[in-house]
């Protein structure tokens, strides 16, 4: 791994100093700041749009509460923000090889496999940083507009979200690489994604996969007895580091 260090560095001043760092970040800070709005305001507008009476039935409405605004900020992420990260992560190396950089960087005393790392690590780090952020902030608006209960339950559901969140990106940089094409890696990352939905209706998956963790913060949040995620969440790291070990071992035998 030499130049590791060097090369994580360069990583993240470029993140800072690029459009890297408003993608990804805004679109999570978006989704804690509106959650709780969304919240707040779906039952009025659902309301809204029924007859006031149907049949001579009257349906009412239950006003939102503080686990609606948490569970609106999980489905946002668990959707919208994990697609996001695939899609901006998957031209994680393709990108690199096809502009050259790849070839002068590693001219260098840095490692394809640092090279590899570093582009991971650097993206664990702008999601863990951003994943706080918008948390913090989506806690704060919920304990203003309802009470400050069930955070130790949106924290345990954001964590997981994040260990999903650091799986796509290994998988994105690994396809990145094998793939040589960000529009290819995104399609294939995209893909894994969806077939993870698909796996978590089947028990088995579902318990023993990361395939777990995709509903794991719906039922901590609502507060659904024996919510185990020890095996999700154990596969998940493991798939992770897997993929990146694969990505590194797949960059060292390619020629630029």
């Amino acid at each position: 791994m030499r130049g590791l260090a060097v090369f994580t560095g360069k990583e993240l001043t470029e993140i800072l100093r690029t459009w890297r760092l408003f993608v990804i970040p805004g679109i999570l800070l978006f989704t804690g700041l509106m959650s709780p709005v969304l919240a707040e305001i779906a039952p009025g507008l659902v309301s809204s749009m029924m007859p006031d009476e149907t049949q001579g039935i009257v349906i009412e409405i239950p006003p939102a509460t503080t686990v609606d605004a948490y569970l609106q900020f999980n489905k946002n992420a668990m959707q919208i923000a994990l697609i996001a990260v695939i899609i901006a992560t998957a031209g994680a190396v393709a990108t690199e090889r096809r502009s050259g950089t790849a070839q002068l960087v590693l001219a260098k005393p840095v490692s394809r496999g640092a090279m590899v790392v570093a582009k991971t690590l650097s993206n664990w780090l702008l999601l863990l940083a951003a994943s706080v952020v918008s948390a913090g902030l989506c806690a704060a608006i919920t304990t203003f507009m309802f009470d400050s209960t069930l955070l130790g339950r949106f924290a345990a559901a954001v964590g997981l979200w994040y260990l999903l969140a650091v799986l796509m990106v290994a998988v994105s940089v690994f396809l990145s690489v094998v793939t040589n094409s960000q529009a290819g890696a995104a399609g294939a990352g995209i893909a894994l994604y969806f077939a993870l939905t698909i796996a978590s209706v089947w028990e088995v998956t579902r318990t023993y996969t990361p395939a777990g963790l995709l509903g794991a913060g719906t039922d901590i949040l609502t507060g659904a007895p024996e919510v185990s995620v020890a095996w999700p969440i154990a596969t998940t790291i493991v798939a992770a580091f897997a993929f990146v070990v694969a990505a590194a071992w797949a960059f060292g035998r390619q020629e630029l």
